[in-house]
């Protein structure tokens, strides 16, 4: 991962504020009922960077299905597995996967295709888990590199 990028998204994540009601109708908009109760779980940090992403995703792919700008969404809901806040996700990232919870912060796609499986469409939970490897997959990281 680029240090630009772990720079970025570090001074991104200072602020706990949630989102905003016009990005809350956003989200609301794109996730069905069972997926928006897994992003509503996530960290407000992570939910706002998911809404950053969503909409440079959209920008970058206009003709974005419905399951593909949900997988922008929940990019980053395995993340609440791990549980970490502001400062041990910096040593996490530092260290390695160094621990169980470590671990789970850098399995974080795979945890997350695990947690939408039942409720997503196996498009967002290809795309979440990081299992496709394909034009959108390629997109949706470059709107995740901010």
């Amino acid at each position: 991962m680029k240090t630009t990028h772990l720079i970025k998204r570090a001074f991104s994540s200072l602020s706990q504020a949630p989102p905003t009601p016009h990005d809350m109708a956003m989200v609301v908009e794109v996730l069905n009922a069972g997926e928006f109760n897994a992003w509503s779980e996530m960290q407000f940090r992570d939910q706002r960077h998911s809404i950053v992403v969503l909409r440079r995703f959209d920008s970058l792919l206009p003709t974005a299905v419905r399951a593909e700008r949900a997988a922008a969404l929940l990019h980053d809901v395995g993340k609440k597995v791990s549980d970490l806040g502001f400062l041990s996700r910096i040593v996490a990232t530092v260290v390695g996967p160094r621990g169980q919870r470590f671990a789970d912060y850098h399995n974080h796609e795979k945890l997350g295709a695990d947690l939408i499986q039942s409720i997503s469409d196996p498009r967002t939970v290809a795309l979440v888990g990081g299992t496709v490897d394909d034009g959108v997959a390629m997109l949706l990281q470059a709107a995740d590199d901010i």
